[in-house]
């Protein structure tokens, strides 16, 4: 799983940006999570992430360039 978070991890921007998007970031960042040792924030960003949460990981991935909420 830590290859997993350094992939997500070494994505240039734009691309990190784009897997935050309504949809693709429950799961893309649900499993991030799961692989950092967040399980129940995980499952419930996969659960949730397509909803609401979304917004979150893009707007800490624009001013951090990484996800940070959470993990």
């Amino acid at each position: 799983m830590k290859g997993y978070v350094k992939f997500i991890d070494g994505l240039p921007l734009i691309l990190k940006v784009i897997l935050a998007l309504p949809g693709l970031d429950g799961i893309f960042y649900g499993i991030y999570r799961i692989a950092k040792g967040r399980v129940i924030i995980g499952i419930l960003w996969i659960i949730l992430g397509f909803a609401i949460l979304w917004i979150i990981d893009i707007i800490t991935i624009i001013l951090n360039g990484k996800v940070t909420v959470l993990t």
